[in-house]
């Protein structure tokens, strides 16, 4: 099943005046290439000005009516702000859908578009392999500035359950630190990340538990290197912060899980510490609850349990997200 076919549900009934609406908001060039742009990730104003090779002021005014219109829902977080296309199951998601479906996306045009927000991207995630190439030594006094590890991993165990667990799946697995915090609760264990040299370091400190027992390799969080329904438990420790896409990595992170599987995510709550961005590689300032509820919901997720973890004097808080795939029952 593909990315985009993971969003597709049944779609709520809408008035006349509603669906005008959607269709003036989405019939206009440069909103229609906009929404095109958005049908690959959620983007901040400024990469949207720089990929639709426009003016700021131009663009927000664009957004300004998609988000009118109910085709474009918009995040204000500090000092960004953040677009990205329709929830799910609504007309406006439908109509977008369908309308990106019948697009020719070899137009010179669009393809330009395209090939401009890649630029953008192959920018961004060149940033953040160089913050973790330059910090991978000392990451856990870099996490030790903002995070109460302890507390972090006790919660996560608590909210996956007593297991155990067949086969967990680490999303991000940087220093492998979740594999050792699970090991005696799992048969099998493997995680991914995009940074080499954070997967050199998990392999040395794996290499002390039974062989066999937990493993790492290279892959990306949007085309996961292992099949999907094959995790009893996944989890995702402090990385939807730092990708352009988070929403993205949940759904594809869900799709590893088997029928009744479970996930368990810890990132931090909404904060306004623009210095993550400029220091630390940060995209995203937190997350809400609604938001993550939202994306696990148009994962397979319809119940989503959420913990808080109040912050120490001069720290951030962080929350802790779980829930279950839902069973799919065998048609007799």
């Amino acid at each position: 099943m593909s990315y985009k076919d993971m969003f597709i549900s049944p779609t709520e009934r809408a008035s006349a005046s509603r669906i005008v609406a959607a269709l003036r908001g989405a019939g206009e060039q440069t909103r229609l290439r906009a929404l095109a742009l958005l049908a690959r990730g959620e983007l901040a104003v400024g990469e949207l000005a720089v990929a639709l090779a426009q003016s700021q002021p131009r663009i927000s005014r664009h957004l300004r009516l998609l988000t009118e219109s109910g085709l474009v829902e918009r995040t204000p977080e500090g000092a960004w702000v953040f677009y990205r296309l329709a929830a799910p199951g609504t007309p406006e998601r439908a109509l977008v859908d369908g309308v990106v479906a019948m697009l020719d996306l070899g137009e010179p045009e669009l393809k330009r578009d395209a090939d401009r927000l890649a630029e953008i991207r192959r920018a961004r995630e060149a940033q953040a392999a160089d913050y973790f190439a330059a910090n991978a030594e000392d990451w856990d006094r870099v996490r030790g500035l903002h995070l109460p590890d302890a507390d972090i991993e006790a919660a996560m165990r608590k909210a996956a359950g007593a297991g155990p667990f067949g086969f967990m799946v680490d999303v991000g697995v940087g220093q492998g630190r979740m594999l050792e915090v699970f090991a005696d609760a799992v048969e099998r264990a493997e995680g991914f990340d995009t940074s080499r040299q954070m997967l050199a370091i998990a392999r040395a400190a794996l290499s002390n538990l039974p062989e066999g027992k937990a493993t790492v390799r290279y892959g990306d969080v949007y085309e996961p290197p292992i099949p999907a329904g094959s995790a009893d438990l996944v989890t995702i420790h402090q990385v939807l912060h730092f990708l352009p896409d988070p929403g993205r990595a949940v759904i594809e992170a869900a799709r590893l899980l088997k029928s009744g599987g479970r996930i368990v995510i810890a990132d931090f709550a909404p904060h306004g510490l623009e210095f993550l961005r400029e220091k630390h590689a940060h995209r995203r300032l937190g997350f809400a609850d609604a938001e993550m509820a939202q994306w696990c919901a148009a994962a397979g997720i319809p119940r989503l349990k959420a913990q808080t973890l109040a912050s120490e004097a001069g720290g951030l808080t962080v929350k802790i997200w779980s829930g279950d795939r839902a069973v799919v029952e065998a048609v007799r």
